[in-house]
């Protein structure tokens, strides 16, 4: 009985977000309900949650039977999610009541969505990350396709839905040849196990199956199809929050499977993580240079970051793995504005999604213009800002892994992104056009564009703080 109560208390992060998802659900049921309060018991929610994760910033331990683990690593990533839920929650308000379509709906969805994430990161067995992602991609499917009167919404939820099954069907497969040949889906069990399955051909096929499921979530090539289609054409602060905090929660799962669990540094295995890696380095930024469609453009970008982040993966090491927790945090704040700013600047049917209508936007709005250059200089990984850091620690886990081509490759289409995320930039400042915003940003929104931009600079001035507190998860 003890024992079931530290169970609780130790995860009491994700007890309390699954509480107020719930709230959520009778506070909308009743008829006299408005939107504002969903929204405010919401944000609230997530800020007690996220409190609650600081408090368990502590040394990892095993709770229910090993199936899951709380504190550390997962307390980390809960911050991360809950960070990615608020800001969303905050960019979101004022753009679905511009886009006529604000309801309660969406914020338990988000909360139900970030549940599952922090599932997907503090799971110790496979079967908790299997319903870990199927509670996140169903909550997302239904944002993506929010809009129903939209026709290119209803598209991008349909086509993420059936290749998200598609995926989910390769991950169960995987995870059953797994159990198949190792006799459990614990981690723990399957960790202790891996130097004598780990030649037998049926359990390199289910890893195999896994790789393919995890790399469709984070969208890396080949598996990245979808992404751009799915970007453009859900709500913007939707594509924002898939973007990074969906992202976030399948590198989680990402490092503790191969990783922490396999331990494959030096095997065949990263080799092939490193090609995904590679090949989405190239793909997305060389296909984000065509792009004329911001949130298009965005999500190419997206594919290359996946790229850089896989390199850590790929390396195996501790500097490997710190450097991914790193990059997803700073990646977030870099990204989620990002996606804060077109939000901001959308009209309705979708009128100011060309990057052409960007031209001339310091003159119009000098705030925005100032904000989405940060953003687009941390996306460039040009210093001071947290982006510069993020390459520069998952490049050199790929050089102290010996796999130094990995870390040219990022170093070299790193230069490629420059063009088209400073292009943006010399359109806001030195092109004449008649860039503007519908209306006057909310204060929220304009709160969450600002501190994210203030955390880029601070973890691009004072990284080791972050890094530090990372590496203590080793």
């Amino acid at each position: 009985m003890n024992l079931y109560y530290t169970d609780l208390i130790t995860n009491s992060p994700l007890l309390t977000l699954t509480a107020t998802g719930l709230l959520l659900i009778l506070i909308e049921s009743t008829k006299s309900t408005r939107t504002r309060l969903t929204f405010g018991v919401g944000i609230v929610g997530l800020a007690v949650t996220g409190v609650l994760a600081c408090f368990h910033l502590t040394p990892e331990q095993s709770t229910f039977n090993g199936m899951m683990n709380a504190g550390g690593y997962g307390s980390y990533f809960t911050i991360i999610f809950v960070l990615a839920a608020i800001l969303t929650f905050l960019l979101s308000r004022s753009y679905l009541e511009r886009m006529g379509n604000n309801k309660g709906e969406y914020y338990i969805l988000i909360v139900f969505a970030t549940v599952g994430m922090m599932l997907m990161a503090s799971a110790n067995d496979l079967i908790i990350v299997f319903l870990g992602i199927e509670l996140m991609s169903i909550c997302l499917y239904i944002l993506v396709g929010f809009f129903r009167v939209k026709d290119r919404s209803n598209e991008s939820s349909i086509k993420y839905f059936l290749l998200g099954a598609f995926a989910t069907g390769f991950l169960l497969y995987g995870i059953a040849l797994v159990y198949g040949t190792s006799g459990s889906t614990n981690l723990t069990v399957i960790a202790r196990s891996f130097p004598t399955v780990s030649s037998n051909t049926m359990f390199i096929i289910g890893v195999a199956l896994m790789v393919v499921a995890f790399s469709f979530k984070v969208a890396a090539v080949p598996f990245h199809m979808w992404a751009p289609d799915v970007y453009e054409g859900a709500p913007t602060p939707v594509t924002g929050f898939m973007a990074t905090g969906a992202k976030a929660a399948a590198f989680a799962v990402f490092v503790v499977v191969f990783d922490r669990t396999l331990g494959f540094s030096g095997g065949k295995l990263n080799l092939v993580i490193a090609m995904i890696a590679a090949a989405s380095m190239i793909l997305g930024n060389v296909l984000a240079i065509a792009q004329t469609n911001v949130k298009r453009m965005l999500a190419y970008s997206s594919i290359a970051h996946a790229g850089y982040m896989l390199s850590g993966v790929a390396a195996a090491n501790t500097e490997g793995q710190s450097g991914v927790l790193f990059y997803l945090i700073a990646y977030l704040f870099m990204n989620l504005g990002a996606f804060g700013i077109v939000g901001i600047m959308e009209g309705e049917d979708e009128k100011n999604l060309s990057i052409d209508d960007y031209a001339g936007l310091s003159t119009q709005r000098p705030v925005l213009a100032m904000l989405m250059a940060v953003f687009m200089f941390s996306l460039a990984g040009v210093p001071p800002f947290g982006g510069f850091f993020g390459k520069y620690y998952v490049f050199l886990a790929a050089v102290k892994a010996n796999m130094t081509w990995l870390a040219v490759v990022g170093v070299l289409t790193s230069l490629v992104s420059a063009y088209y995320y400073l292009r943006l930039v010399v359109l806001m400042y030195f092109r004449d056009g008649k860039a503007d915003v519908p209306m006057k940003p909310s204060f929220a929104a304009m709160v969450a564009v600002c501190v994210s931009a203030l955390l880029i600079l601070q973890l691009g001035l004072y990284p080791s703080a972050v890094v530090q507190l990372v590496q203590s998860f080793h």
